[in-house]
């Protein structure tokens, strides 16, 4: 009956989800009616009251908040306001310059903000006018823009990766290490997407190099070493061992604050801005994650997650048809959900199931991401869409966008199917520490 009872609370959770309950919601309804079912009121209270310590009191989530600051203080402060210029100095001889100086803007915005959504956001409002006075097809500019802020996920810190990491319980270093080769696969690929486009269609996508010759590349690294600065002491220290991911995100925070402060960029408003998204963000992630760890203690109790594990070993499955159901599943629920959600109601099945199979966590964690995070430019919710249709309104329709994003919506399928092949290239990094 236990197994039952699981298996009628996912349901009951998807319907609730289709419903347009939050998440959050959904999540501790689910867990907490299910909990009564099967143990009793009292016992449901007891997870109620005891889960939300238990889950934010964990060391390595204040990395979370941290990070996170540190990104709203660099992206309110200006201090990678200079990414896009000097991308287009250093590539401006390059066919299709414009689109691929956004795209590795994108890529280095995502090493202070590691989020999706604030790259896309901040990108759009720099490049999508000038590549749309240049020439290119709105439709097309808006979706590059669009797709290039999913690296925001991906290269790290990213946000995800740190929640996923505590959720698997493994090394988010690890993790992170995995997204770094992820993300500049990500980012080549789109831009021979770029460049392709520019070749076969430059009516959408001018070849002609851009005049940019006013900025040398010294001037251009000029322009942005508050960013390289701030991903020097952080990353350096990260990944030589010096301090834990937890430490980096505080030395982040404190990073961008002292460097904001040096520059004079740093005011009473700036600070505010970036503590109160700081603090709206994650107390929206953290309720999330209460759900979903209350939905774990749930499934624990029913046993269903061992059940479908065993049914998973039972069927013989190989290696790629997981990995095909899998796929098929994320890229699913990235239509429907918000990444954070489709993460933590999945992770409670799953990760029994990898473990059981004994496929490496940290490879399927960099994995996770990317599925979720193609999630965010696939219609009918994807979300960076609706985040560049706010800021570009006047140059693109929400399904103008989504038809500039198809281009690198392929691109994204060979990056996952380069990632299942040659799961060592994920892992490569990783291994090094």
């Amino acid at each position: 009956m236990s197994v039952e009872t699981g298996l009628y609370g996912v349901i009951c959770l998807f319907i609730l989800l289709a419903l347009r309950v939050p998440v959050a919601l959904a999540l501790i309804a689910v867990s907490f009616g299910g909990v009564t079912l099967l143990l009793g009121v009292t016992p449901a209270i007891g997870i109620l009251a005891n889960t939300p310590f238990s889950f934010v009191s964990n060391w390595t989530l204040s990395a979370v908040p941290m990070f996170l600051l540190m990104g709203f203080v660099a992206y309110h402060a200006g201090l990678t306001t200079g990414l896009f210029e000097a991308a287009k100095a250093m590539l401006r001889r390059v066919p299709g310059a414009l689109a691929i100086s956004s795209i590795f803007a994108c890529s280095g915005f995502a090493a202070v903000c590691g989020s999706s959504l604030a790259t896309a956001a901040a990108m759009g409002r720099m490049a999508v006018p000038e590549m749309v006075r240049a020439g290119y097809s709105p439709s097309f500019a808006t979706g590059a823009i669009a797709a290039g802020g999913t690296i925001g996920a991906l290269i790290p810190p990213s946000i995800l990766m740190i929640v996923y990491g505590v959720f698997a319980e493994t090394s988010v270093i690890k993790v992170f290490m995995g997204g770094i080769t992820i993300g500049l696969l990500t980012a080549l690929l789109y831009s021979v997407v770029v460049l392709l486009m520019s070749w076969l269609r430059p009516d959408i996508a001018p070849p002609r190099p851009i005049d940019a010759a006013n900025l040398s590349a010294v001037e251009a690294v000029g322009k942005i070493w508050p960013v390289l600065l701030l991903m020097v002491i952080v990353f350096g220290g990260l990944f030589s061992g010096i301090f834990t991911a937890t430490e980096a995100g505080a030395v982040g925070a404190v990073g961008a604050i002292a460097i904001a402060s040096a520059t004079r960029r740093l005011s009473f408003r700036v600070f505010r801005s970036a503590l109160l998204e700081t603090l709206t963000t994650s107390a929206s992630l953290f309720i999330i994650g209460i759900g979903a760890a209350m939905f774990t203690r749930f499934l624990g109790l029913t046993g269903l997650t061992g059940a479908i594990s065993n049914l998973v070993s039972g069927a013989e499955l190989g290696y790629f048809q997981l990995m095909l159901i899998v796929v098929l599943l994320y890229l699913v629920l990235g239509m429907f959900m918000e990444p954070f959600g489709a993460l933590l109601v999945t992770l409670p099945v799953l990760l029994p199931i990898f473990r059981a199979e004994g496929i490496d966590l940290i490879w399927f964690g960099v994995l996770v991401v990317k599925l979720l995070e193609i999630g965010m430019i696939t219609p009918p919710v994807g979300l960076n869409v609706f985040v560049i249709r706010n800021v570009a309104s006047e140059y693109a329709t929400v399904t103008q966008i989504f038809k500039g994003v198809i281009p690198f919506l392929l691109a994204d399928v060979i990056v996952v199917a380069i990632a299942i092949v040659l799961p060592g290239l994920i892992l490569f990094l990783p291994s090094l520490i």
